[in-house]
């Protein structure tokens, strides 16, 4: 009892190395804390998915529209406020993409979808969109695998990528709420088009030079070649 009295009042430790600790102890609980307002923020918009596919697939192209805006301001708030108030997370970090990613794809399928009297997204534009996304996934977990990377941000190519399908999916919405001009319609579709073919293309490139930039140890060339002999 006496013993395990002691471990209980066991004091902090002192000095530099006490006062890095608890300072070390403070950023890493700010940094996984995972309710704060940014993060609340998300999670809604996490949750207006489901009513946003709903208005699309009922054809309430004017509440679908509303969603769609008020998910693109709450994502700005939400980092305003990360960045001022000092309430950036690990959580947040992950799920404000995830939540970005979750929107467009579902926009992308149910605009695709067809849907009588309704103007759509082409099926060829939602199949290139889906199939970069997935090949972008693919890269990223073959070259954590193989090559341990985990950090790899994004692009000039790619920032611009997201904003042409976030445009596209805004101007089918509204054309489908006001007429819009086809040629307006056709720029997005083929816009997003090309920048989509773009940023895939150079996304696989940046990736090939991130691992071709990676150190070799080398170790197992040099014990094959002094078991085996020389290769030349």
């Amino acid at each position: 009892m006496e013993g395990s009295g002691e471990l209980a009042k066991a004091p902090r430790p002192r000095g530099p190395a006490g006062r890095v600790a608890q300072r070390a102890a403070r950023e890493v609980r700010d940094i996984l804390r995972p309710f704060t307002i940014p993060n609340g923020i998300t999670l809604l918009r996490l949750a207006a998915i489901p009513f946003f596919a709903l208005a699309v697939v009922s054809a309430n192209h004017r509440l679908a529209l509303v969603i769609f805006l008020a998910a693109g301001v709450s994502d700005a708030v939400d980092g305003v406020l990360a960045r001022r108030l000092g309430m950036r997370s690990l959580l947040g970090s992950y799920l404000d993409p995830i939540a970005d990613k979750a929107l467009l794809v579902t926009a992308y399928v149910v605009l695709t979808w067809p849907n009588p009297g309704a103007v759509t997204i082409p099926l060829w534009l939602t199949v290139l969109a889906l199939s970069r996304d997935l090949l972008i996934v693919l890269v990223a977990l073959i070259m954590y695998l193989a090559a341990n990377v985990r950090s790899f941000p994004p692009s000039l190519w790619g920032k611009a990528t997201t904003f042409a399908h976030i445009v596209t999916v805004g101007m089918v919405l509204l054309a489908n709420v006001v007429p819009v001009p086809e040629p307006v319609l056709l720029g997005c579709f083929y816009g997003a088009l090309g920048l989509t073919v773009l940023s895939g293309v150079d996304y696989i490139r940046r990736a090939a030079s991130q691992v071709e930039s990676l150190p070799s140890t080398g170790e197992g060339d040099t014990h094959g070649g002094e078991a085996g002999g020389s290769a030349v």
